[in-house]
């Protein structure tokens, strides 16, 4: 119950308003001077105070200015006389939250805290908000206590707060962006962007524009001016994803952008300043890349500046059990299921499976699980990576006598296809390659077919 204190000369008017407003549900303590206001102020805690503005023993401007003094987050809400108006209007400088004129309104009066206290618990609701968000801290974010999770921690935990560039290196699934964005929320950049763009998932034609923008008319579609990710990321951090399969062209403009620090718009001659911070990622050996000329070696060596590497689910498996935890936690509330957990032989296989998908086939794993389970635990044959029992849609037609390496891959590549239901970026995680390289390949056989 809100508690308001009425500071009021006026007896009569006092208990009028204590009475009135006590049926509204607030709690009212009354004052019959300023002098004994601002004490209970001081003495007690309240949730607003409404303030008469003319007494004799103190004003209520000189009450006002106490109780401000003392507590400049307590509201205030003054009444006075319509020749007071001026005045009036003069406390709201001083802080008051509003004024209302006597004979009071008394709708009016009731609307005004309502809003007041709708005000303050929006107020209060945007502030955790942003503290929940401030505090998106690294132990809360990546689960397991694992030894290899543990150093990861240390790792971050030390690197965060620095503003060198960082590649994060780690196999499909692992987490990449997760610790990505554990680096930057951890940093002194935390309160501005995090951008992130997948360089595997946009054509060297267009990642330019992308990064950098482009003015109207700078190419064909160019329809309007655009800022690119570089610029929206000022001040903050850019995550560049898949950074292996930029193209060496691509590389060298990139190279510019770290030396230089400013970016150039496609069509444009401006060169504009960009103070970002860059995180990598890939699941490539960008080394051997760069010693084979993949990779360009010096923008390598401006990206690895600090390098962090995550160990696959297959070399921490004591965290399995927390994360599938985890996980059914997650999906039981989504689905809106009643389960109660897994069988000891669901754990055990989860357990030992080798997961090549990482974490993100363990957590899909657990939401099929979730979904298919027939009884209050969870078995091996709801999870994904367990076969069925009929060995119903199961290939086992492929004949490797006398078949070249390049029709096996066709032939896994266009299975995957169609039991991923013609779903390429499903298609591409299945096979652990990437998007662009999985295009490549449909588009060679394609190709082929027509020749």
């Amino acid at each position: 119950m809100k508690k308001i204190l009425v500071v009021d000369d006026d007896s009569v008017h006092g208990m009028m308003l204590k009475t009135l407003i006590e049926d509204w549900g607030y709690e009212i303590h009354l004052a019959d001077d300023g002098t004994t206001g601002v004490d209970m102020v001081k003495g007690q805690s309240f949730d607003l105070v409404l303030l008469d503005m003319k007494m004799k023993k103190m004003s209520g401007m000189e009450a006002l200015q106490h109780i401000k003094n003392y507590n400049p987050s307590l509201p205030v809400v003054i009444m006075t006389a319509y020749s007071s108006v001026q005045t009036a209007v003069k406390t709201l400088k001083i802080g008051a939250y509003d004024y209302l004129t006597k004979p009071l309104d008394f709708d009016k009066l009731k609307l005004t805290l309502e809003r007041l206290f709708e005000r303050i618990f929006l107020k209060k609701e945007n502030k955790n908000l942003k503290s929940r968000l401030k505090e998106k801290t690294i132990i809360h974010d990546i689960i397991g206590k694992s030894p290899a999770i543990l150093s990861l921690l240390d790792t971050i935990q030390m690197v965060a707060p620095t503003d060198a560039n960082v590649l994060v290196i780690g196999e499909s699934g692992t987490g990449k962006e997760l610790v990505s964005s554990a680096i930057h929320f951890n940093s002194s950049r935390k309160d501005q962007p995090f951008v992130r763009i997948n360089c595997a998932a946009i054509t060297e034609t267009l990642l330019e524009s992308e990064l950098f923008g482009h003015e109207k008319g700078s190419f064909t579609g160019a329809d309007k001016k655009r800022k690119g990710k570089f610029l929206l990321a000022n001040k903050g951090s850019i995550l560049l994803d898949e950074i292996g399969e930029m193209s060496i062209t691509m590389q060298a403009k990139l190279l510019r952008v770290i030396q230089e620090k400013e970016i150039t718009p496609v069509g444009s001659d401006e060169n504009i300043k960009t103070d970002v911070r860059i995180i990598a990622s890939t699941n490539k050996d960008l080394k051997s890349m760069s010693e084979q000329g993949g990779f360009r070696q010096d923008l390598y060596f401006r990206l690895n500046v600090v390098s962090i590497t995550i160990p696959p689910l297959r070399e921490r498996k004591e965290d399995i059990p927390t994360l599938a935890l985890h996980f059914l936690k997650l999906f039981l509330k989504k689905n809106n299921r009643d389960i109660k957990g897994f069988s000891p032989d669901a754990m055990d296989a989860m357990i030992h499976s080798e997961w090549e998908g990482n974490v993100r086939e363990l957590m899909n794993s657990v939401e099929r699980g979730v979904v298919l389970a027939r009884s209050d635990y969870i078995c091996p044959k709801d999870l994904s990576f367990a076969q069925p029992e009929d060995g119903n849609n199961i290939k086992t037609d492929m004949e490797f006598g006398n078949t070249s390496l390049s029709q096996i891959e066709k032939k896994a590549i266009l299975s995957t296809l169609e039991a991923a239901k013609g779903n390429k970026s499903e298609t591409a995680r299945r096979l652990g390659i990437t998007r662009k390289t999985l295009l490549k390949k449909l588009k060679l056989y394609g190709e082929q077919k027509k020749s």
